[in-house]
């Protein structure tokens, strides 16, 4: 970015808005900029302050507080110069400050020809539209991974800890990529306070403050899961493609030669799991995991809203990347985005455009993972090869996949097990999903509980019996999605892939 914006300058582009909140940092690199060349000075605008000469010892000139003012000053300066304003953007607003914006447009037509630059600085993007034509916006990017090394070693060097590993550091600093140079120092010294010390199992308190990211965001929900891998019946095969990405993220993988992935779609039978795969995943891998509510993103109450929010979402996402952004039931989100025009406006399929034009071009570590019920009703961008590095089918559960997860769900309410037959009570439901075994044995935990007894296996089995699984009431749908991902999509669970690799 700062080389982008050197190139502005030198190019001689009389105003650049930059966007950022990190001020102090932001000026640090475009005084770099300027004394490129001795004779170009920098000046720093505030409606507190008037302007004020970057790094002098003079006091500021009180006579320049109202930009008016300031902007005759810039234009009346002979000598090459760039001049930050900050905060400008509440002066450009209303038709009461026209007379603001008319002196910005005097400016720019001042400075042409010249080597003088108004860089107005805010925290967010808000131009008036007698400027859009004039103004070029840059991003002002968060800090590197070199930077934020920068700060760990501070905060280390001040408090002579002991000596990190390369991989314990390589955690430190990519746990707070997406947080400004001054959060950083702060969740650094929050996590010495916390623990006394800086090292690996610290990692948690530095995402913790990632929180506070998605908070103001609104549209993101950061999801914490206490479940691993182990919690998951079965999927064998999902869960070895998953352990093998599991550093995928670092540099060693980089080195290595391996691209980043860029994410999986995960199609399935409802209550199989689709759901708890993705946020165990985040803990496996050690990323921050967030919900991308498609809810939240539709707002009809001004045009353009709506991709707003969608472009906000995905911002954040990056900046506090690496992440996994995880889109629950996809076809319910995007399934109707081809013929919106008629009921929404076309907001729907713009936006589905948008969320496709971002993840075939996105390069920061922002993992996709999405599930989907309803094939059919995905449109066809979504499944073609490339988009997603996979695309796995979590078909019903196996019996002995059936029996694993009787297992994990006996395991959590009671800690001796050995009285249950899990073969029989696998053989018992037969066609039912996870989470229909998980509230068969709720049904029947109840029906012990309301008779102030132990639950048995009989309690389990007449449950089961009592309880019509979603294979059988909706089968159509089940056999159709079945046979579309037989040749479509790779199978989750080991013995499935097994056979088809087999008959292949």
């Amino acid at each position: 970015m700062q080389e982008e914006l050197s190139i502005l300058i030198q190019a001689q582009y009389p105003l650049i808005y930059l966007v950022t909140s990190e001020e102090e940092r932001a000026e640090q690199a475009i005084a770099s900029i300027a004394e490129q060349k001795p004779e170009k000075k920098l000046f720093v605008w505030t409606l507190t302050g008037g302007i004020l000469e970057y790094g002098g010892s003079g006091s500021p000139q009180n006579s320049t507080k109202p930009p008016q003012l300031a902007l005759e000053f810039a234009i009346r300066h002979r000598d090459a110069a760039i001049f930050v304003f900050k905060d400008l953007h509440p002066c450009l607003e209303g038709a009461g400050n026209a007379e603001v914006i008319r002196c910005v447009r005097d400016a720019i037509a001042s400075f042409k020809g010249t080597q003088k630059t108004i860089i107005l600085m805010s925290p967010f993007q808000q131009i008036p539209i007698e400027l859009e034509k004039e103004v070029a916006v840059l991003d002002f990017a968060l800090p590197s991974m070199k930077e934020l090394e920068s700060v760990l070693n501070r905060q280390l060097a001040s408090t002579r800890g002991k000596a990190l590993t390369d991989e314990t550091r390589e955690k430190l600093i990519r746990a707070t990529l997406g947080l400004t140079k001054d959060e950083a120092e702060k969740v650094y010294r929050k996590a010495q306070v916390t623990a006394n010390k800086l090292t690996e199992a610290e990692v948690g308190i530095v995402l913790s403050e990632k929180k506070q990211l998605i908070k103001r965001n609104g549209i993101l929900e950061y999801i914490e899961e206490d479940e691993t891998l182990a919690s998951v019946g079965g999927l064998e095969e999902l869960k070895h493609w998953l352990t093998q990405r599991s550093n995928a993220f670092t540099e060693r993988a980089r080195d290595y030669g391996l691209p980043q992935p860029k994410g999986m779609l995960i199609l399935g039978v409802p209550g199989c799991g689709k759901s708890l795969i993705a946020k165990t995943t985040a803990r496996l891998w050690g990323l921050p995991l967030l919900r991308l509510d498609m809810g939240r993103v539709y707002d009809g109450s001004t045009v353009g809203k709506s991709e707003a929010n969608l472009r906000a979402a995905l911002k954040t996402a990056e900046s506090i990347s690496p992440a996994i952004l995880f889109i629950d039931e996809l076809d319910k989100a995007f399934g109707g985005a081809g013929g919106s025009a008629d009921s929404d406006g076309g907001t729907s399929s713009r936006i589905f455009g948008s969320f496709l034009t971002w993840m075939q071009e996105k390069t920061s570590p922002v993992f996709v993972m999405a599930t989907a019920n309803r094939v059919e009703r995905l449109p066809s961008e979504f499944l073609r090869k490339g988009r997603f590095d996979e695309i796995f089918f979590v078909d019903l559960p196996t019996a002995e996949e059936r029996g694993d997860i009787f297992k994990i769900h006996l395991m959590k309410r009671r800690r001796e097990i050995d009285r249950f037959d899990l073969a029989q009570l696998a053989n018992v439901c037969d066609g039912f999903s996870g989470a229909e075994i998980e509230q068969a044995l709720i049904a029947a935990m109840y029906e012990a509980f309301a008779q102030e007894r132990e639950f048995t296996q009989l309690d389990i089995i007449a449950a089961c019996r009592a309880t019509m699984p979603l294979s059988k009431t909706m089968t159509e749908q089940v056999t159709a999605l079945r046979d579309w991902a037989r040749q479509r999509a790779r199978p989750a669970a080991a013995s499935v892939a097994e056979y088809q690799r087999l008959e292949f």
